[in-house]
């Protein structure tokens, strides 16, 4: 049989079946898909046009990134070492005010590329301004993206109302409908940002629709004591009034919960998204990850914005959530190194409604495939290579990444973008952000 790519590893993890890892295995690919997984020595019927060979390297899905601000990279270390609000309120909003544009945000979504595919993720979540600039620069890169449709009540360089702000996403939905690597999602910004009626009408619109809905709820404990303050309730107690608790509702951060409301949201379906590292760096609380597995809660995992991680690294944040899970739950058995690496692929795949198409090395799935090399100083031995990519690897041991099929990076060089030009790009927003 010929077929596109064979590639040829010393492991496979597949993630689904779970706990699971084949030695000496071979990825058969074809018009993007994935025809099967089979031991090397069972080769000899396939006839393919490119074989590569990557004996010291686990393949594994590509890493989705469920929470990302991807046009912030030019953000990052910006304004560091300060709480939420006033981190947002004196700091970001009044950056943004200066910076964001179109091409402001194509550029820092390009930058965030490039950043995701040198560190193994193939697939994004983002939420923000001119969306339709995001997905220009995806589609340059070749990645795959969940694009938000951003909803805020206050007016910005991209929309004057929620009006606005809703118009122009739908336009956007349309407009994005055919395209093989991006969909979109409701993005409204959180609870505090986000009045009713809006709020009422996206539900409308994501159920008629069929897409998700992407929100910062509980993300900080004076958030959820404001919202009590002036409404007399807590914020995810509203958004259940209002019609949002639903399988749809992918809920970031909710590091501020009660029992009560992890049963909620066992009832309702809602998936959470996890942001270890930037709830740490903000000193935002923690989301009870233990508590909500045990539940069967579907959990994500996202790095949020390079503006409050500081970076976009899924491996980073795989250790972080394990390990913070582990001493939030007083129990080392908390978030084992499977439950995480799940987090990452197969978990997040099912809250953006993809994963019959990614999230696991599955005939008939995309081939959205990394390959990382596990021979170096840092990583030997391996006597489990899951705990390995877990809790010792890096992000620079990612050597090559495919996205349905077609690879955009090869040995650690990116195929489909220009680095050069990306950070010459950085450097002149950063420029223009202190020099005005």
């Amino acid at each position: 049989m010929n077929i596109d790519t064979l590639l040829l590893a010393r492991w496979v993890i597949p993630i689904e079946p779970a706990h699971t890892v084949y030695e000496n295995y071979a990825i058969a690919i074809h018009n993007g898909r994935i025809l099967a997984l089979l031991p090397q020595s069972q080769l000899d019927n396939y006839h393919a046009q490119t074989q590569v060979s990557l004996q010291h390297h686990v393949l594994m899905p590509g890493l989705i990134n469920a929470h990302t601000h991807a046009a912030m990279n030019p953000l990052r270390g910006y304004a560091d070492d300060l709480p939420l609000m006033t981190w947002l309120q004196e700091h970001i909003w009044p950056a943004e005010r200066k910076l964001v544009s179109p091409n402001f945000v194509y550029d820092g979504s390009l930058h965030a590329c490039a950043e995701m595919i040198r560190g193994g993720i193939t697939c994004f979540n983002d939420m923000y301004f001119f969306p339709e600039q995001t997905a220009r620069a995806v589609e340059l890169a070749g990645m795959r993206a969940v694009i938000g449709l951003i909803m805020i009540d206050f007016p910005s360089a991209y929309a004057q109302n929620a009006k606005e702000y809703l118009h122009k996403g739908l336009q956007l939905h349309d407009q994005l409908r055919s395209r093989q690597l991006l969909t979109t999602a409701f993005a409204p910004h959180a609870p505090y940002t986000v009045s009713d009626a809006p709020l009422q009408e996206i539900a409308t619109y994501a159920e008629e629709l069929d897409i998700p809905i992407h929100m910062h709820v509980h993300e900080t404990a004076a958030e959820v004591e404001q919202a009590v303050a002036q409404q007399g309730i807590r914020p995810l107690q509203r958004l259940h009034q209002l019609g949002l608790l639903s399988p749809r509702l992918l809920a970031v951060h909710m590091t501020q919960l009660l029992d009560d409301e992890i049963a909620l949201l066992v009832r309702q379906g809602v998936q959470v998204l996890h942001c270890p590292e930037s709830n740490l760096k903000l000193a935002s609380g923690f989301c009870p990850l233990h508590k909500l597995m045990r539940a069967g809660v579907n959990v994500g995992l996202g790095t949020d914005g390079a503006a409050s991680n500081n970076d976009l690294d899924m491996f980073g944040e795989m250790r972080s959530a394990a390990l913070l899970a582990k001493a939030v739950a007083h129990d080392a058995r908390a978030a084992d190194a499977e439950s995480v690496l799940r987090m990452a692929t197969i978990n997040s795949a099912r809250a953006l409604g993809l994963e019959d198409h990614i999230g696991s090395l599955e005939a008939n799935k995309a081939a959205d495939i990394i390959a990382i090399k596990l021979d170096s100083v840092e990583t030997l031995p391996v006597f489990n290579p899951v705990s390995q990519l877990v809790y010792a690897t890096g992000r620079q041991h990612v050597t090559d990444l495919w996205v349905a099929g077609k690879q955009l990076m090869k040995d650690r060089q990116l195929i489909t973008l220009d680095s050069h030009e990306i950070l010459s790009k950085v450097n002149e927003w950063q420029h223009i952000l202190v020099t005005t």
